[in-house]
């Protein structure tokens, strides 16, 4: 029997929760299971699995009341998990919509051989592994989960061990839809459960850290199979001369500090033109100023607490690094204990540079350091020097924010806006750098990342070939 894993409640800071991984023998029966039940799954047809779907997501909505609870308990936040949950039941809807379309089979094709006809079919990876990360629990497990299901996959999960309780109440709406649970299961545990997933799945998807992304990575490669791994970024923007100080500063500080920073596409690095920089700190300083802590409550505010311990730690160490090496606040500054959660105060800083941890590391936190930039190079060089390249945003007037854009290395660029993947599903991108690896998570393409592609070459009559060995023919 493995030992149960201790869990943190992020606003008490207290163990209330415990977790018991599955032993490594029950995990491969689990696999084993799941791989025999996905033929039936596969077989029963688009419509069916399609059907499947849309009676569990009633079956969320009539839990929904549970599972917010239970995301509140894990991330100790509110409002972020409402727009959490309504994602995941327009995601269920968008790709219940789109599958019939983008899975629907292909016409037979001719080839460059007038006898040769060519057909093609998918076939879906039978076990897709899913490890997923703790700062949107219930939507990041199920961002590629959905899609693999409706290509005709069966789908393990392993969330944060984190933020894990919203497992066991969704795992009664899985129950409760005939056929589901033969093709979907959500287990718990640490790293360990993830890795030995890894070496039980046909294909895995990985959302978290760069450093545990090139370890998935790896052991993938051992077993000879797909990754697809979306990891940390260190997102820029860049505020031109010619933008709209009003709209730039409230679409940053929101990109900055939803779900208190803690997302990979949030932006942790802003540069604005010198000739503007004094009235966009002054304009952002202001705005940020009004935000409030979600405490006592988490409806008391806008800013949640920080999720994972570890992750405060981090926080400040980035703070007292950038103070160390000249940095000036302009507001917050501070990670705060209250009642044993820990709060980071929305912060402006400005003397900042490159050499800093907070302008080169992940931060995961509702930080926004600002610097000045002469020219528009200098602005790109300045966003280009990461290792990361997930998102970015420009602000400006179009032809030139659209130009800047350009230049920039990352998957996804907002003009006159930020945080747009987080809301508009349909553009297909890749994560650049060290931000990912494989296909895209959003678009048309994503639920192709699933399907394996066959080819069928028929002759079409009985003539020889004219390839075929000669001697053969004279017989």
């Amino acid at each position: 029997m493995t030992a149960k894993i201790d869990v943190r409640n992020p606003r008490t800071g207290k163990i209330d929760y415990w977790l018991a991984p599955p032993t490594p023998e029950e995990l491969a029966a689990i696999c084993d299971r799941l791989r025999q039940n996905q033929t039936d799954w596969r077989d029963s047809g688009l419509e069916r699995r399609i059907e499947a779907l849309q009676t569990w997501k009633q079956a969320l909505l009539s839990q929904k009341s549970k599972l917010l609870e239970v995301l509140v308990a894990d991330t100790g936040r509110w409002w972020e998990s409402v727009l959490e949950f309504d994602a995941v039941i327009s995601t269920l809807d968008r790709w219940c919509r789109l599958a019939p379309e983008l899975l629907s089979a292909p016409e037979e094709k001719t080839t460059a051989i007038p006898f040769i006809k060519l057909t093609t079919e998918s076939v879906p990876y039978p076990l897709v592994g899913i490890i997923s990360p703790w700062n949107f629990p219930l939507l990041l497990s199920l961002i590629d989960a959905i899609p693999a299901l409706l290509a005709g996959s069966a789908v393990v999960v392993k969330p944060s061990e984190i933020a894990p309780r919203f497992v066991r109440p969704l795992r009664e709406t899985i129950a409760s839809v005939p056929g589901l649970a033969d093709a979907l299961v959500y287990i718990e545990g640490a790293g360990e459960t993830g890795a030995a997933l890894i070496e039980l799945a046909d294909l895995v998807c990985f959302t978290g850290s760069v450093a545990t992304g090139k370890k998935v990575a790896q052991s993938a490669a051992r077993q000879f199979i797909p990754a697809f791994l979306e990891l940390g970024g260190k997102d820029p923007a860049i505020v031109l001369e010619s933008a709209d100080i009003e709209l730039a500063t409230s679409a940053l500080l929101w990109a900055s500090t939803i779900n208190a920073g803690q997302s990979c596409l949030s932006i942790e690095r802003i540069y604005v033109a010198e000739s503007i920089f004094a009235p966009f700190i002054e304009t952002l300083t202001a705005k940020t100023k009004r935000l409030n802590l979600a405490y006592p409550s988490p409806e008391s505010g806008e800013v949640a607490p920080i999720i994972a311990e570890k992750q405060a730690a981090i926080i400040k160490d980035h703070l007292l690094d950038a103070l160390a090496k000249g940095a000036l606040v302009s507001c917050g500054g501070i990670v705060e204990e209250l009642d044993g959660g820990f709060w980071c105060h929305p912060t402006v800083l400005t003397k900042v540079g490159h050499s800093m941890k907070v302008m080169s590391e992940e931060a995961f936190a509702p930080i926004m350091p600002v610097m000045p930039f002469a020219n528009t190079t200098e602005a790109v060089n300045l966003a280009n020097d990461t290792i990361y390249g997930l998102s970015a945003a420009v602000f400006g007037s179009e032809p030139e924010a659209l130009e800047v854009a350009r230049r920039i290395e990352a998957g996804a660029v907002n003009i006159n806006d930020a945080g747009l993947t987080a809301l508009i599903n349909e553009g297909e991108k890749n994560s650049f750098k060290f931000s990912g690896l494989g296909g895209s998570r959003m678009g048309p393409a994503s639920i192709k990342r699933f399907l394996r592609q066959k080819a069928l070459l028929s002759k079409t009559n009985s003539i020889a070939d004219p390839w075929w060995f000669k001697s053969e023919l004279k017989n």
